[in-house]
This record gives C-alpha cells, structure tokens and sequence, in this order.
C-alpha cells in the first residue's frame, strides 16, 4: 500500500511539474530542524562553553537559556536526559528580515536546543539542534529576497556554530 501510495505521488509530482503548476519543492517538506549528534568523548559542559564561546566570536548574543530538564524534575518526572534550550541573536544577519517582515519577530530570537535522546543501542546520546531560520521563514507571506538572503546567511552561522560545538572546538 506505502509502495502504491509513493508512486502515485510521484506520478503526480511529475504531472503538475511537467504542467509548471507545482515546483518538486513544493512537495517536499524540509525538516524545522537541524540536528549534529556530539562527538563520542565530548562533555555536555564542553559542549556548553564551545557553544558560548564561538557563539560570542561570531558576534552572537545570548540574552537567554532555559533548562526544561530542571522544570520537568520540579514536577516529580524524569526528563530522561538534557532538555534545555539556548537563544542567541545576531542582529547584524538578522535585521533584514525583521525590517522587511516584522512578524517575523515571533520565531526571534534563534533557539539552539542540547538535548538527549536513545541511539539505536537504546542509549542517550547528546545532539544539538537548531530551529532553521530558512524554514521559520517558510511561514511568512512572500519574504522579500533581502530576507530570503538574510535568514540562509543566519541559518548557516547557526548551523556552523553547533558542528563547531558538537565536537568541543573553540
């Protein structure tokens, strides 16, 4: 049935792309989230103090962070594992597209999250994620091309700080 309904689709994607009603892109959904596992031997503080300090060298601030670990133990639960979340915002990159879209404001400022969750082996395993500005951007009505620039610029600092820091560098 899943074999049926896959092909079906892309009898139909290749219709409407063939009619130019619909680009292939259209179709394909991109994932909200950008995730690095952290290197085997890489500590969570490591990967913490990497995060902050490249974070500051490429001119990001970080006016907020919130452990949903901590939150979830107060109420009696185990979290299983890190849970939190890290706001950094580099106006500079970002400022095009909030001047162009305001509402854009609504996804700012960029949130990295560090959490555990099970491998294949049924172990925790530390991984760094990240909301991509590109795809926040999806959701905003005909984003100029300065804030279609400026969000892939952002996005691509985001994503070279959290490789950076899933293996520890500084």
């Amino acid at each position: 049935m899943f074999k049926r309904c896959c092909i079906v689709m892309l009898a139909l994607m290749a219709i409407s792309c063939a009619n130019n009603q619909v680009r292939v892109s259209e179709f394909v959904q991109e994932s909200a989230v950008y995730e690095v596992a952290v290197k085997d031997g890489v500590t969570y503080q490591e990967v913490v103090d990497s995060l902050k300090t490249i974070a500051a060298g490429m001119n990001f601030v970080n006016p907020a962070n919130f452990s949903i670990s901590e939150h979830i133990k107060l109420r009696g639960i185990d979290p299983q594992g890190i849970k939190e979340i890290y706001s950094f915002c580099n106006l500079s990159m970002g400022t095009e597209i909030m001047l162009d879209h305001p509402e854009f404001l609504v996804f700012a400022p960029c949130r990295i999250a560090l959490y555990e969750k099970k491998d294949v082996n049924n172990k925790l395993q530390l991984f760094i994620g990240l909301a991509r500005p590109t795809i926040d951007l999806n959701n905003i009505k005909n984003p100029t091309e300065r804030a279609k620039k400026s969000a892939q610029q952002l996005e691509d600092a985001l994503k070279k700080l959290i490789e950076k820091a899933s293996v520890g560098d500084f």
